[in-house]
């Protein structure tokens, strides 16, 4: 097959020099397999005038592009700088930062009809080099995964026992309503199941995910292998207790058996993988990896492994000397980071621009980011979470921790 990038000059022959240079730059701006005759008919279906339109566009366009990877190279170069006076517990500056956002393009546009006519190219050259699409997990494909490695199947329970069981857990760790019930409300809109996969609608159960949160807190798939070797100890410590309870039933007793010697399994394979985040996340992509997600589902061990992740960032605030997050706070830590999400409630960083705290396509993927400084971010995530709160999913969280303190009340 013959492609533009290898086309001979007897075949451009009578197109034109604007054609010929225009098929230059398009050779390298795009991948190598395109089909000659699909490059051609689009340059040659062009008038004079469009053509000339046409390169001041993509000669505008590439220089953006230059100027908008040299933006995000000095974002990484200023990263790695932080990570390493991190490591030294050096304080940051202001200069540490890149303190603008990403450059805007403001150079011509394509006009209406060209712009129609080089979307269909593009679509063309699309179709000759396809890319596969990457197929994200599901949780039919974690439960799968569960069922196969380690012989669990989640147990599932209403979403009012969840949420009792989570406020249980929440608060016998230290954490409080307005913090749970606030990241709850703006991880899920108020409105999220304890199944919830992110851009799965929970109810509908339409969509298709935009990555491996799952639950109330959405934690990745990597979070689930952290926590558990963080505080796989504790969540065994805590099953126990629940086996040992003498109001369960032989069924209920039968149930906590296996599942504790599911979870025992589970954290003895996540001890033996390094505790390093890069390990924990290609872990989390295999069979046994995936299976432990699951637990986010359970009605025993999901309230824990959940509840835990926020208390794990609470305890980093404070060996910080923060020893009180709002919801916000536990919010943007949870959102961008432990570490990077501490970075952003103080300054420098909470002056500083938040592409400085996300990786390039998570900036733009999020678009609740996008030209906010840290403590704007802050302010924002607390306006959102001032609105979700008023949902019948998160009243009806609330009403679970004010439960779980009339009952701990009553038996002290």
């Amino acid at each position: 097959m013959a492609y533009a990038c290898m086309t001979s000059p007897s075949r451009l022959r009578g197109v034109g020099a604007w054609v010929a240079v225009l098929l230059a730059v398009l050779c390298l701006a795009m991948p190598q397999r395109v089909e000659a005759m699909s490059t051609i008919d689009f340059l040659t279906s062009l008038s004079d005038d469009e053509i000339a339109a046409f390169q001041a566009w993509k000669s505008a366009r590439n220089q953006f592009e230059d100027q908008l990877d040299a933006y995000w190279d000095a974002v990484e170069k200023k990263r790695d700088l932080r990570r390493k006076k991190r490591a030294k517990k050096t304080p940051f500056e202001a200069s540490d930062y890149v303190m603008s956002f990403p450059p805007k393009y403001k150079g011509p546009s394509l006009s209406g009809d060209l712009a129609q006519k080089y979307s269909r190219f593009v679509e063309i050259q699309k179709q000759s080099n396809p890319t596969p699409p990457k197929e994200l997990a599901t949780i039919p494909d974690y439960l799968a995964a569960a069922k196969s490695v380690y012989n669990f199947v989640p147990e599932r329970v209403s979403e009012k026992e969840f949420k009792l069981r989570y406020a249980a857990e929440a608060t016998a760790l230290g954490l409080s309503k307005e913090q749970v019930v606030r990241v709850y409300a703006l991880e899920t809109g108020g409105v999220g199941t304890y199944d919830m996969q992110a851009g799965i609608h929970p109810s509908r159960k339409s969509g298709k995910p935009i990555s491996s949160a799952l639950g109330y807190a959405q934690l990745l798939d990597a979070n689930s292998v952290n926590e558990l070797a963080r505080s796989g100890a504790t969540f065994i410590s805590r099953l126990s207790a629940k086996l040992r309870d003498p109001r369960n039933t032989p069924a209920r007793t039968a149930l906590l058996k296996h599942k504790l010697a599911v979870l025992k399994k589970m954290y003895a394979n996540v001890k033996h993988q390094p505790f390093e985040w890069s390990v924990q996340q290609a872990y989390a992509k295999t069979p046994t990896g995936m299976g432990i997600h699951t637990l986010n589902i359970d009605g025993d061990l999901g309230p824990m492994l959940q509840a835990m992740k926020l208390k794990t960032i609470a305890d980093l605030a404070g060996k910080s000397g923060r020893y009180s997050l709002s919801g916000a706070e536990l919010e943007l830590m949870n959102l961008a980071g432990p570490a990077t999400g501490l970075e952003m409630l103080d300054s420098p960083g909470a002056d500083a621009p938040t592409p400085n705290f996300f990786a390039r396509r998570a900036y733009y993927v999020n678009k609740m980011v996008g030209g906010l400084t840290g403590a704007q971010l802050r302010a924002e995530l607390d306006r959102r979470m001032t609105q979700a709160i008023l949902t019948p999913g998160s009243q009806e969280f609330a009403a679970a921790f004010d439960e779980v303190s009339l009952r701990r009340d009553a038996e002290r």
